[in-house]
């Protein structure tokens, strides 16, 4: 993706959030500069992968194959000055028909929440022993109501609705109407560990440099001194 489809991006998230009264932490404006200046008192947002989180998940077309991702909060899997959190909130934006490809998660279970928009439709399939579709239907709760789903089956969530989907439970979702903005409330979250993809797929896109980044990805905050924090810690 190049840098300024990344600043074109973000900046018309933060209209969409702002249009919904969903206001975003002070860290989500912090430019290169500001971080440049951070030191370790701002290791939690480094190290537990808090803040803008972009992808076209490898498509290449970000409108079509794309997800808009910012992590509020979230603790570790590993690094022990984390894991007395052990949940993980964040906010996505899908746009209609903008999907995000077919995947379960090994660990995280997730709340899925329309939190307002259009409709969110989410397509859920089990997964077999090997990993792949299972035939068999899924069992999930919505709003605390027991559902069950064909495999396959599709589930329209309005504003307001949410779904509780287990760990190793296949999903893949868009948006129907107009842009949706999704709410996400699960145990701690590592992208880096704990995502299957049916398809094979780029979770984290390569950046093509044509103009000076607005705002900066999680992947890609300076740590005190030189070097990624990933490779300091």
């Amino acid at each position: 993706m190049k840098r300024s489809e990344l600043n074109s991006i973000i900046a018309k998230a933060i209209v969409f959030l702002h249009a919904q009264n969903f206001s975003l932490p002070p860290f989500a404006f912090w430019n290169p500069k500001a971080w440049a200046k951070k030191g370790l008192e701002a290791d939690e947002i480094r190290d537990c992968m808090l803040g803008w989180d972009i992808t076209d998940f490898g498509s290449g077309d970000f409108a079509k194959v794309g997800l808009v991702i910012f992590t509020i909060r979230n603790g570790h899997m590993q690094n022990p000055k984390y894991t007395y959190k052990p949940y993980c909130e964040k906010i996505l934006i899908s746009d209609v028909k903008q999907v995000t490809p077919m995947h379960f998660h090994w660990s995280k279970v997730e709340d899925i929440i329309n939190r307002a928009g259009g409709n969110l439709v989410i397509q859920f399939y089990a997964s077999t022993k090997t990993d792949g579709l299972a035939k068999s239907p899924v069992v999930i709760s919505v709003d605390g109501v027991q559902t069950t789903i064909k495999a396959g089956g599709k589930l329209v969530l309005k504003p307001g609705q949410s779904v509780c989907i287990p760990s190793r439970v296949y999903h893949k979702f868009w948006a129907e109407k107009s842009m949706v903005l999704t709410g996400e409330v699960s145990k701690v979250n590592d992208d880096n560990i704990d995502n299957r993809f049916y398809e094979k797929i780029g979770r984290f896109p390569a950046i093509e440099e044509n103009v000076p980044p607005r705002y900066l990805l999680f992947s890609e905050y300076p740590c005190p001194g030189s070097g990624p924090c990933a490779k300091k810690r």
